[in-house]
């Protein structure tokens, strides 16, 4: 199976938060999408990076309820690995 099969099953809308959006707003986003994670732009194309759930989980574990009103920037990945269309899922799953 390639990504391109994936993305036909799935879709291929991207929800993106903005980098100085807050860890709040960030959550009402993911409730609102019914997703686990978006990807970080500032202009809704470029990425800048990609933050999830399990993200807002460890930092809240880690530095407490004070990061609810911080930048998503401070949670996320910023290095994000990407693959194309053709590429076979299990290659990006590896990744």
């Amino acid at each position: 199976m390639r990504v391109r099969d994936v993305l036909t099953h799935k879709g291929t809308s991207v929800v993106t938060v903005r980098p100085d959006a807050t860890c709040r707003e960030l959550l009402a986003i993911l409730a609102r999408n019914n997703i686990g994670a978006v990807v970080v732009s500032s202009d809704g194309s470029t990425v800048t990076g990609i933050v999830s759930e399990r993200d807002v989980v460890r930092h809240l574990h880690d530095r407490g309820a004070a990061i609810l009103d911080g930048p998503v920037s401070q949670l996320a990945t910023l290095v994000v690995a990407t693959c194309g269309p053709e590429d076979p899922s299990t290659s990006c799953a590896r990744r």
